[in-house]
């Protein structure tokens, strides 16, 4: 075969249902446990203190732990990386789910977060490697959605099992959860990556500083953990909202937070048809813009005293629509920047996207008081430190475009 009827090498092939599995597996983790949180804290003879720190060392272990995956991936192939991963939660799992006092249970879920948190960044490494950008922008957009409909659906599932079955039901659920993960990822899932890049504290840190050097990689990552994890604040305040300030039942706010769901899905789902029509600058802007819109009006109400079950759900809706539909292209450019380190880039995309909604979340907890008026200036503010992010990446990367073209045509 000559030279130029050579084909190009064929991508190994990835399947998308079992990338979506380990990173929801990660994600579902996080807010799983907070309804059992008062039975395990009676069963352990523990302190509510105690008990959340299980909650925020999750979080804090998702963020971190997302740090070292990318550079080990890029170093020895995302197969064993993802496998080590996976392994390390099944463990934690399990040792969470017979932890005989508070302290071994705090550190189970550390170890849990920081196996969890495999499958977000190499997943998306993985999309990275077995597709075009056009096409990871809609396997993207899944992966998307698994990150934002795991603690969106986690209590409603963890609350079920801990009045069933107990509090330790979730973590042996859990624990099910990533030995399925781990099976199927041994025996389907092969190696798409090109491991040998040498990996040293130096090197390590010189990337990351180019990457934060960079104003359009801080700008996609900024802004897509903005558009993405902010509505982490809202799923925190949701049951003090509906059952506090509106008096409904309980269980109603489970139904609101799927109706939420529903709203992240129809955003992805909107993604995968549109990305071949629409430029994906535009459609990152005018979805998180949606968002913004959705964002200020609840605000509005919150403001007015005219807050109600109809116009949360509404507005908040609108707002999930956008969530789903402007992260995916952020999360495809941010780790686009630099094609020599896209682990690295994932690892830092997801730092910094889980580190937003741990803010997002913690400073709309300040509003004790009125959680509705809190979060809806967290939603607000997180949405307009988007956009201004996305307007700045995009802005430099069409300085650095124009200056290439200019490079160019002075060398011709």
């Amino acid at each position: 075969m000559t030279p130029t009827s050579a084909q190009p090498p064929r991508r190994p092939h990835a399947p998308l249902w079992l990338l979506a599995l380990v990173t929801f597996s990660g994600t579902l983790a996080m807010h799983i446990f907070v309804p059992a949180l008062p039975i395990a804290a009676k069963g352990l003879g523990a302190g509510i203190g105690q008990m959340q720190m299980t909650v925020s060392l999750y979080i804090l272990g998702l963020a971190l732990g997302q740090l070292v995956y990318g550079p080990l991936a890029d170093r020895f192939g995302r197969r064993p990386v993802l496998l080590g991963g996976l392994g390390i939660y099944c463990v934690a799992g399990l040792a969470a789910a017979l932890a005989p006092e508070v302290h071994s249970l705090i550190a189970a879920r550390l170890f849990q977060a920081v196996g969890g948190c495999s499958g977000l960044v190499l997943g998306r490494s993985i999309v990275r490697d077995t597709a075009e950008p056009q096409e990871a922008t809609r396997r993207l957009a899944l992966m998307n959605l698994m990150v934002t409909v795991g603690p969106s659906l986690a209590p409603l599932i963890g609350g079920a099992l801990a009045t069933t079955l107990g509090w330790r039901s979730i973590f042996y659920a859990l624990f099910g959860l990533g030995v399925v993960g781990f099976l199927f990822t041994w025996r389907m899932l092969p190696e798409t990556g090109a491991p040998g890049a040498a990996v040293n504290a130096r090197e390590l840190g010189r990337n990351y500083r180019k990457l934060l050097a960079s104003p359009a990689f801080l700008g996609f990552s900024v802004g897509g953990g903005c558009a993405t994890t902010s509505m982490y604040a809202f799923i925190a305040s949701a049951p003090f909202i509906f059952v506090d300030q509106l008096h409904r039942p309980a269980h109603e706010a489970g139904i609101y937070l799927a109706i939420l769901v529903s709203g992240v899905w129809l955003g992805s789902f909107l993604t995968s048809h549109l990305i071949s029509r629409v430029r994906v600058d535009r459609l990152m802007t005018r979805s998180n813009a949606l968002s913004v819109v959705a964002a200020f009006v609840l605000l509005g109400a919150a403001l007015s005293g005219h807050l109600s079950v109809p116009l949360i759900v509404a507005c908040m809706f609108l707002f999930t629509v956008g969530v789903g539909m402007a992260s995916p292209p952020a999360l495809t450019q941010a780790i686009s920047v630099n094609p020599q380190v896209i682990g690295s880039a994932s690892g830092l995309y997801g730092f910094t996207q889980m580190a937003v909604g741990a803010l997002c979340t913690a400073l709309a907890g300040m509003g004790h008081t009125n959680p509705a008026l809190a979060s809806a200036i967290v939603l607000a503010g997180a949405g307009i430190v988007a956009q201004l992010s996305f307007a700045v990446a995009l802005r430099t990367q069409k300085r650095a475009a124009a200056a290439e073209a200019a490079a160019t045509s002075l060398s011709a």
